[in-house]
């Protein structure tokens, strides 16, 4: 359902390792909002909530909503690390427009 590549998994290993919750994991959600109607985003969690899919990708447990993963089937986690800056990112093959920033979509 939810993929995460290898440069991802490696940032929330050290991550998780910082926060000393080597158990925990991501949860990653769509919310409404953004001048395209909906976001993403990402916060580490120590379990899953009743009703979330549970996820282990690339070593990482993820969790995922049951409105979310309508919209993020097929999606991968990515960590983009530039000059310019670096962050994560969410390739969506579901996403049809976004916005001229980037951080919103339609799906």
């Amino acid at each position: 359902m939810v993929n995460v590549s290898d440069s991802a998994a490696g940032k929330i290993k050290e991550l998780l390792a910082e926060e000393q919750k080597i158990e925990s994991g991501l949860r990653v959600f769509v919310q409404g909002g953004g001048c395209s109607g909906f976001q993403y985003g990402l916060m580490i969690e120590d379990a899953p909530a009743p009703g979330d899919q549970s996820i282990e990708a690339n070593g990482i447990r993820l969790f995922v909503d049951p409105i979310s993963a309508r919209y993020l089937d097929g999606a991968e986690v990515d960590f983009i690390d530039s000059v310019t800056g670096g962050g994560f990112t969410i390739r969506n093959p579901n996403v049809r427009t976004t916005c001229g920033c980037g951080s919103s979509f339609n799906a």
